[in-house]
């Protein structure tokens, strides 16, 4: 089993720290009540990461560790600048299954081997406040690097670290920060021990394929497609440690950036050959839909619960909420558990490595070459042209089964023309970002209109279950048709709503 704790810290170095033999005076840090000694602690601690260190190069560091109080395998993820998730697990012989898929979409088929081994002697402090609770823990690190693999060099060196406790106050971290300044200290120039000890015993970590140079601007149309593609290939291995951890919303996010992805694709064939990239956009489809498994079935409870919560007691008959949350919870966990299955399956993988090539030797067309503001608008404008086509469609069919599929149609086009102008808004500036705003609001009055088709076909599903158990069907009643309320008032607002885009439709 594996556990997860938010770290949030801070590194110092300078010739306080290096020269001295003790911490600097903190006790009147405001808020400080008292400095605890903790006393020392000897760690040992060896990194581990694949022989072109990918890990190091995304900034994620996977450890084993003994000595102190949390001996044990740790993998800590980034969050932001000083804020990391680290997420632990017992001690082993080997990477713990638990750790190991966190790091599938780095590591590939690749082996972990030793990289670094440090040792250090841990100099702790703790500072607390009137009550004696714990404020953050500051330690004097005397650190001993050793290259293991990639290198041969080793490396000394001592540095403070401030880690503010749990559920703390974050601005804590700059009072204590002022008065380290004030003793001679400066935040360290490396993010962590690793990156100081990659620094100074070898050869440094490559960057990921899909990370475009810092500084670099996209200059012709198949540069701006290309930061967009590269773009959303980051979200997707970003993502997949959050979605195994079942991270809100991180399906949700996973899945856009496929389909922005497999959009781009689309719209932009006269600039990424087709015949290259189509094969990998029925693999982002195939990932997509795995993805929707979860997320549909979160929207759709989502939805229902929040419907059930405005129902009037009056309204409410037979153990409906009962029904409802065994239902979700039947649904949620067969499909978390396919999930992660197809997370750790060979064809996910192989779209995995499929990207990463494309990404690095991109099927380039001579359209490419091209004026954005041409090559680039001409894709939008043919994408927007789709979506008007539905859209007319959809209205003049009467209500019912064709109408709401034309609708859902119109609805995926809309998302393929507002991602085509994500694409397009460094090059087209305003006017695609416009469009960006248009079709982002007509993906909602069209998704509302399809989340109630899907949540009118659960509601048939729990009246029949309901149903079957001899419970009453009453209130699934009253929802259904409070959702088709709903359904038509998103039909009657398409015209007006599509009567305003066109208007300001620029690109």
């Amino acid at each position: 089993m594996a556990d997860t704790k938010r770290e949030i810290e801070r590194k110092y170095e300078g010739p306080a720290a290096d020269g001295g033999t003790d911490l600097p005076d903190l006790s009147g840090v405001s808020g400080v009540a008292g400095v605890v000694d903790k006393g020392v602690a000897e760690l040992d601690a060896t990194y581990y990461d694949t022989p072109d260190q990918r890990l190091a190069a995304a900034s994620l560091t996977l450890r084993r560790r003994t000595g102190g109080d949390d001996a044990g395998w740790h993998l800590k993820l980034p969050v932001s600048e000083g804020v990391r998730d680290e997420i632990r697990a017992p001690l082993s012989d080997t990477v713990p299954r638990a750790l190991s898929g966190l790091v599938r979409s780095r590591v590939r088929d690749a082996e972990l081997v030793p990289l670094v081994r440090l040792r250090s002697a841990r100099d702790i402090r703790h500072l607390v406040d009137g009550s004696g609770a714990l404020l953050a823990e500051v330690s004097l690190d005397r650190v001993r690097a050793e290259r293991l693999s990639g290198g041969k060099g080793t490396a000394e060196w001592t540095e403070i670290e401030v880690e503010l406790a749990d559920d703390g106050d974050p601005a804590f971290l700059d009072k204590v920060e002022k008065r380290l300044r004030k003793a001679g200290l400066n935040r360290s120039a490396s993010s962590s021990k690793l990156a100081k000890a990659l620094d100074e015993t070898g050869r440094r970590a490559r960057k990921p394929a899909g990370k475009t140079a810092p500084g670099t601007e996209p200059v012709t149309a198949g540069d701006h497609v290309l930061a967009y593609l590269r773009a959303q290939y980051d979200a997707l291995v970003e993502l997949d440690p959050a979605v195994r951890r079942d991270v809100h919303d991180s399906v949700h996010s996973m899945r856009v950036a496929t389909r922005r992805m497999r959009s781009t694709f689309r719209s932009y064939g006269k600039i990424l050959d087709r015949a290259v990239t189509d094969p990998i956009g029925d693999e982002l489809k195939w990932l997509a839909g795995e993805l929707g498994v979860d997320r549909d079935q979160e929207v759709l409870t989502e939805r229902l619960t929040e419907a059930l919560g405005g129902l009037p007691r009056t309204l409410l008959s037979g153990p409906v909420r009962t029904r409802l949350r065994t239902w979700a919870h039947a649904r949620h966990g067969g499909s978390r558990r396919r999930l992660i299955a197809v997370l750790d399956g060979n064809r996910y993988l192989a779209l995995l490595t499929a990207l990463d090539a494309l990404v690095t030797d991109p099927p380039l067309l001579k359209a490419a070459a091209g004026d954005p503001a041409k090559a680039i608008a001409k894709s939008v404008r043919k994408d927007f042209g789709k979506v008007s086509g539905l859209v007319v469609e959809a209205l003049d069919r009467p209500p019912g089964a064709e109408r709401d599929q034309t609708m859902h149609d119109a609805r995926k086009k809309a998302k393929r023309t507002r991602y085509a102008a994500e694409a397009a808004t460094p090059a087209l500036g305003a006017p695609a970002a416009a469009l960006v705003k248009s079709m982002k609001s007509l993906q909602s009055l069209l998704g509302d209109h399809q989340d109630s088709v899907m949540t009118r076909e659960a509601l048939r599903e729990l009246a029949a279950l309901a149903h079957a158990a001899g419970e009453s069907s009453f209130t699934y009643g009253v929802l259904y048709g409070r959702e088709e309320q709903r359904a038509a008032a998103a039909e009657a607002a398409l015209p007006g709503a599509w009567e305003a885009i066109e208007a300001q439709a620029a690109v």
